[in-house]
């Protein structure tokens, strides 16, 4: 099948010159650089002409101005640093000595800068940032700042350069900059934790300078507003959602067919902690084989993307599923073929029966949708999604039909793992409705917005 219609992004006749602040780009593999690279090729079909700042985390990108700078605190240093080497020399020899002296050398003042500040490590990004943005505003080069987090340093710097040129700023929020603790608890109380603090402090920030803030789910963007009546206020920052959607694999169309063989493989990729643990999985695994012995020759769980969690590795020693758990860690570059961390991803995606989607069990669940949830749409694989009080997620999975479980309710997982395994044994699993979220779609509602700022 075709990928969907294109749709017809609004070209810009003005405000086209547009500073993107993003600490995370042109990163293989992960979810905060592909959010924001993936938007390029649109946002250069529309007319937009980027200057990019950004870490020197990934690889430098060749077709616009795109300016690599490191942070200028220890912590930050270290981590940049750490990246660096890795991309120009790998995570060899050279990797494990080099860091690690850096490590040393920096103990002490990473030591002080947490004492004085004990914020995450990417906060003194936004010190060059801002500094080389301020030249550029002033030298009437920039029409628009984007300020786009994950790290929260990118949306500080955007404020910054706010406050004191009066630029327009729009800014994405990827994750919640205030994790709410309950149901009940609206995130008004700034937390005690001093970055969990400035978080709740930038969060205000941004519906107060910003032109434009979105969110990426209706959870998130109720909970801002909540918060931040202002968001709702005529001539003030304007909230809305955006879905952020994923590029289709290398361009394909939907996944290549699938094939039933000797084994069903169940496939997990991205991170895993223990509030989004494979031992839930595991757990479910125990009534299954008491009903079914076969089926302990016959599944397989296979983790890419991240070291397994301290709640898997206990589940795996107390039940003995050494064998049934095959953790692959994270897919870099291939020398041989040539092939990127993220093509490899996709091709074992496209090779699993059922695609497993974790939440999670936190509170923050209701604001939060895993952008592996993108991906999975591409590949035309079944997705097993445990979810968590998150009305909008569960909506779409059901939407494109599949399997789908409450997490917290060992019941219902256990039902849906036998459910899974039965239709696999009558090679009957849930087709998926093609139903995929592409990227377009993302920049289209963005654009469409910025038009209308006055």
């Amino acid at each position: 099948m075709s990928n969907p219609d294109p749709i017809q992004l609004p070209i810009i006749t003005d405000k086209k010159r547009w500073l993107i602040l993003t600490h995370a780009f042109n990163m293989d593999g992960r979810a905060a650089s592909l959010t924001i690279t993936d938007k390029i090729p649109y946002l250069l079909e529309a007319g937009i002409e980027p200057i990019v700042f950004s870490a020197i985390t990934g690889i430098k990108d060749q077709r616009f101005p795109h300016y690599q700078f490191i942070a200028w605190g220890p912590s930050g240093f270290r981590f940049d640093f750490r990246h660096w080497v890795a991309n120009k020399y790998g995570r060899g020899l050279i990797y494990k000595f080099t860091t690690r002296g850096v490590s040393l050398l920096l103990a002490p003042f990473i030591a002080i800068e947490k004492l004085c500040l004990g914020y995450s490590s990417q906060w003194s990004w936004a010190l060059p940032a801002f500094f080389h943005g301020w030249r550029l505003i002033r030298a009437g080069k920039i029409d628009v700042v984007f300020s786009v987090g994950s790290a929260w340093s990118a949306h500080l710097t955007g404020v910054w350069l706010k406050k004191v040129t009066g630029i327009e700023l729009i800014s994405e929020v990827h994750d919640p900059l205030v994790i709410r603790k309950s149901p009940n608890d609206q995130g008004f109380e700034r937390p005690k934790n001093r970055d969990a603090g400035f978080r709740h402090y930038l969060e205000n920030q941004l519906t107060r300078f910003s032109n434009l803030v979105w969110w990426f789910t209706e959870g998130a963007l109720h909970y801002a507003k909540v918060r931040n009546p202002n968001l709702n206020m005529p001539n003030n920052a304007h909230g809305f959602v955006v879905t952020p959607g994923a590029e289709p694999p290398g361009g394909s169309n939907k996944g290549k067919a699938h094939k039933y063989t000797d084994q069903l493989n169940l496939c997990h990729f991205g991170s895993l902690a223990s509030d989004r643990s494979l031992a839930t999985i595991l757990k479910a695994l125990i009534p299954l084989l008491k009903k079914y012995p076969e089926a302990r020759e016959q599944i397989r769980i296979h983790a890419y993307g991240a070291p397994l969690d301290s709640l898997t590795h206990e589940a795996i020693k107390q039940y003995g599923f050494g064998d049934l758990l095959l953790a692959h860690g994270r897919l870099e570059k291939d020398p041989v073929t040539g092939k990127s961390g993220r093509e490899r991803v996709v091709e074992k995606m496209q090779d699993a029966d059922v695609l497993i989607l974790l939440h999670g069990n936190d509170e923050w669940c209701a604001e939060y949708i895993p952008s592996k949830f993108y991906d999975y749409l591409w590949t035309g694989r079944p997705i097993w999604g445990i979810t968590h009080r998150n009305p909008q997620l569960d909506q779409m999975l059901l939407d494109r039909g599949s399997y789908l479980s409450p997490e917290g309710e060992a019941s219902s997982v256990e039902m849906a793992l036998e459910r899974i395994w039965l239709d696999w044994q009558s090679k009957k699993l849930i087709e998926p409705v093609w139903k995929p979220i592409g990227v377009n779609q993302a920049v289209n509602t963005i654009l469409t917005q910025v038009t209308k700022i006055k």
